[in-house]
């Protein structure tokens, strides 16, 4: 048999105990950080080998192996009976060509199965053991069921904070860990479930302006309307090779990218995949997948927003002191400098929920254009000045005025349109932004004040119109906490660029506006730290 031969043709079971042998094919199905495979029913293979559905199957070739889940299909359209479909991240992984001769067989249990059983019984386990369930977590050796079976042993007060120590150093030793030579690396986050909060975009402007080293990786985003990625990428290129941000962030002090390339905990990845459809954001994991990727991304300074409001994250300041305490817990432990900031998590943060609407007004912060959201600005320059602090060179409370001066001067808005140069300008005009051209407005229902804003809901509203795959949609607020408003005035715009995402968004709007109008004295107060 030539090449092309064997690159064509499947060799069904394999005989004298050699593994089976078929036709790899691409099978164009994105299954989100989970390897599967495809076969069909009335293939010789699986009936031989006694393959079932969700089976976890070993498949290699060229000196590659991956496991994967095995799905079972009855389409030969689909996948023919001489071939095994590759999902397309399991492709991806497999590095082989379309046609090329894959071997299959049933694949052993990963090796950290003893601990999961262990700690689905309730044992506490030691920092081996989570090294070596992340280990086969990052290489796809869990099938989706055994990957949901640990996060939800894992889930709420299962881990105490030692084990959430092993599990943050686990996941870090599990990728990549990027090392900048300089002992100052500093970097903002926050947990999350506040729209538009786009601080970091103004922030690492500030600092790397000032002189200090701050390489931004975010992720894109998951369940909300727009992710630090995803905005970015509307002013310019976010997906950089590990060299090429190397040498940006070494030449500007400061980058805002993807981090989706470095390979950094990688496990988060393929955790994130479970956790956010089952709705688990528990404080052990939260610490875990967020110290990882910082340490991982070679920080040694880290300034942490958590915000508090009715609809945040985190709803009480007891609460947000019980987290502050783990986080220290763990980044001490691990030689990272922490600042943990409580934030005022109320409402959305500036006007724009979207990726093109949190653009703007980012920009217009930066060109102190009179239009820009003052909660935005005064936000990020509180965040900045609290990271600024972190210089030996500046005194313990000068950080804001230093920082407000670095965005006034236009020091700020120069260096972050040098760092959207070199990552790769996309010509963005915050002036005139291109939106949604479909759009409808949502106005109240009463006079009174704004007592009360979903965020939550209002994220919803925002997804439902396209956000942020389509990143000229979102919602517009025209209206926040406090302001008085007559019955029939403005409280936002929707904006989508298709029929049935305005559809959806306007149903969302019908069921609840996430608006509540009452009196004065109804606004949540919140005791936060700025």
């Amino acid at each position: 048999m030539n090449e092309s031969d064997a690159k064509t043709s499947a060799l069904g079971p394999g005989k004298n105990g050699q593994p089976s042998r078929l036709a790899l094919r691409r099978v164009l199905i994105d299954t989100y950080h989970e390897n599967v495979a495809y076969m069909h029913r009335d293939c010789e293979v699986y009936r031989a080998e006694g393959f079932k559905a969700l089976s976890k199957v070993e498949i290699r070739t060229n000196g590659h192996s991956i496991l994967a889940t095995l799905n079972v299909v009855d389409d030969a359209a689909i996948v023919a009976c001489g071939e095994l479909g590759l999902s397309k991240a399991a492709f991806a992984q497999l590095e082989a060509e379309d046609g090329h001769t894959v071997t299959v067989a049933q694949a052993e249990a990963p090796v950290s199965m003893g601990a999961l059983h262990r700690k689905l019984g309730g044992e506490r386990l030691r920092l081996d053991d989570f090294r070596a369930i992340v280990r086969d977590i990052s290489t796809h050796q869990y099938s989706k069921i055994e990957l949901t079976a640990f996060v939800v042993a894992t889930n709420r007060d299962e881990l105490d904070r030692e084990e959430v120590q092993f599990l943050t150093e686990a996941m870090i030793e599990a990728g990549s860990r990027l090392d900048w030579r300089e002992s100052l690396v500093v970097d903002k986050h926050c947990i999350g479930g506040i729209p538009g909060n786009r601080t970091s975009m103004l922030v690492v402007p500030i600092v790397a302006a000032h002189g200090m080293l701050c390489p931004k990786t975010s992720s894109r985003a998951i369940t909300s309307p727009a992710g630090t990625a995803d905005t970015m990428e509307v002013l310019a290129d976010v997906e950089l090779p590990i060299e090429r941000l190397r040498e940006i962030v070494h030449t500007h002090r400061g980058c805002l990218a993807w981090g989706g390339t470095a390979n950094l905990s990688p496990a988060d990845d393929v955790l994130i995949s479970v956790e956010r459809p089952l709705a688990l954001d528990s404080p052990g994991q939260m610490v875990a997948s967020i110290l990882s990727k910082k340490i991982a991304a070679g920080s040694s300074h880290l300034v942490l927003d958590i915000p508090i409001g009715p609809s945040a994250k985190v709803r009480s300041m007891p609460e947000a002191q019980r987290l502050r305490r783990l986080f220290e817990y763990v980044a001490r432990h691990l030689k990272l400098t922490l600042d943990v900031v409580i934030t005022d998590g109320r409402q959305p943060i500036g006007f724009g929920i979207g990726p093109v609407l949190e653009a703007r007004d980012v920009m217009r912060v930066l060109e102190n254009d009179p239009r820009a959201p003052m909660d935005l600005r005064q936000k990020a320059l509180r965040l900045a000045g609290r990271m600024l602090e972190a210089d030996p060179d500046v005194r313990g409370g000068d950080g804001f005025a230093i920082a407000r001066d670095i965005l006034d001067s236009g020091r700020a808005l120069a260096k972050m349109n040098d760092i959207i140069a070199a990552q790769g300008s996309r010509n963005f005009d915050p002036n005139h932004p291109t939106l949604g051209a479909l759009s409808f407005e949502v106005r109240a229902h009463g006079a009174g004040v704004v007592s009360g804003i979903d965020n939550h809901h209002l994220a919803h509203i925002a997804r439902f119109a396209g956000a942020p795959k389509v990143k000229e949609a979102g919602v517009d607020l025209c209206a926040k906490l406090g302001d008085e408003v007559k019955d029939g005035d403005l409280l936002y715009r929707v904006h989508a660029s298709y029929p049935s995402d305005l559809e959806f968004a306007r149903q969302a709007c019908a069921r609840s506006s996430g608006y509540r109008i009452g009196r004065a004295e109804d606004v949540p107060h919140v005791f936060v730290e700025f």
